[in-house]
């Protein structure tokens, strides 16, 4: 379970009493894959949490995804307003539109967003299930190359997403390729989202947070952080009192989480 903690303009380290989770290292570049499914399984039963590295896709590009990110964010609201989040979750979401936690949350999530998915060009068989069908751009006008630098980190996180499924597959005792099945990651619900803090610091007395608490629905999220402190894990929802730990940024990093339906899977197995 995770939600988004005290959010800042700027890295700050974190107070004395928070701690920060010590999450395993899967490098996606090492020829020593026996090390790396033990690495992974033991994450997945520990919480499902835990960092990926040597991906595959280049910092610089990483850089350009983030930048791209930042200037759509600072575009006017009535221009972010005119791509509003369609009913096929496409597209803008404002601050305070999504409610994680509604038992501990006064007002909704203190973040805006915006949904990207697989493109399926309308009129397409395929355009009419849930959550298929083409995708809310912005202009080029208004963000040059901006549908571009997306669309192609949508496919590379993709193929990394594939990396991690390989090795959660042979964790699970499986066929390597179990999660390549065209019924599985073959035609995916993949989906790129993106997110913009915008500087109010949680605060859980009063219920504001950045993002409520809550877990994933799908099979694995890939979360590409900067380097501001914030995303915080609870590794056994069931504690009383729970424990939350800081998650610490590491550049160039994914932070991978196993969602509901992994969980659901393994027979409760895996976190």
């Amino acid at each position: 379970m995770e939600k988004q903690g005290p959010v800042k303009n700027g890295a700050e380290p974190c107070p004395a009493t928070d701690r920060v989770s010590l999450l395993n290292c899967i490098d996606l570049s090492s020829s020593d894959i026996h090390q790396s499914v033990s690495l992974l399984k033991q994450a997945c039963l520990d919480c499902g949490f835990f960092y990926v590295i040597n991906h595959g896709i280049s910092q610089e590009f990483m850089d350009e995804v983030f930048g791209m990110s930042k200037r759509f964010f600072e575009l006017p609201l009535n221009e972010k307003m005119k791509l509003l989040r369609n009913e096929k979750h496409r597209g803008y979401t404002p601050v305070l539109d999504e409610l994680l936690d509604p038992d501990n949350q006064v007002h909704g999530d203190y973040k805006e967003g915006y949904y990207i998915g697989v493109e399926v060009p309308e009129g397409d068989p395929e355009a009419e299930k849930p959550f298929y069908g083409p995708n809310v751009w912005p202009a080029p006008d208004v963000l040059p190359g901006w549908r571009d630098t997306m669309e192609r980190f949508h496919r590379e996180a993709l193929e990394v997403a594939k990396a991690v499924a390989r090795i959660i597959a042979l964790a699970l005792d499986l066929e390597v390729d179990f999660f390549d099945k065209p019924e599985m990651l073959g035609e995916p619900i993949a989906t790129l989202r993106l997110l913009h803090y915008e500087g109010q610091v949680s605060d859980p007395v009063k219920g504001i947070y950045g993002a409520g608490a809550h877990s994933d629905f799908g099979l694995v999220t890939l979360l590409a952080t900067d380097d501001v402190l914030g995303l915080q894990i609870c590794k056994d929802k069931d504690a009383k009192p729970q424990t939350w730990e800081y998650v610490a940024p590491v550049k160039g990093s994914f932070i991978v989480n196993l969602g509901d339906m992994l969980e659901r899977w393994s027979n409760c197995i895996f976190k």
